[in-house]
């Protein structure tokens, strides 16, 4: 079941990747410092249109997020990659997924 959180306040990618690599970890009680976020660019039609994610855990976990650029919204995807967490961006980011 996805759960819905309330809308989060951000303001630029680099807060966007903050927000998803700490709930990510904190999905798998993960060290930030010791599992890496990585990210790839989503494009649609030629033009990007979010970006996706991924956490690298031990043993082969593996997290992953998207943020539907179009949409303003993350969804986050645990270890079995069923969808777990939807989040709404409060305001859209000044930036798009082309400076990923």
């Amino acid at each position: 079941m996805t759960e819905t959180a309330p809308p989060v306040t951000l303001f630029s990618l680099d807060e966007l990747r903050e927000y998803v690599h700490r709930t990510l970890c904190r999905r798998e009680n993960l060290l930030a410092e010791q599992s890496p976020l990585g990210e790839l660019p989503l494009t649609r039609g030629g033009q990007n249109c979010g970006i996706q994610f991924i956490v690298q855990g031990p043993r082969a976990l593996r997290l992953s997020a998207i943020w539907a650029s179009d949409l303003n919204v993350i969804y986050f995807y645990d270890a079995r990659g069923e969808r777990y967490l939807k989040v709404a961006l409060r305001y859209r980011l000044t930036k798009t997924a082309d400076a990923a």
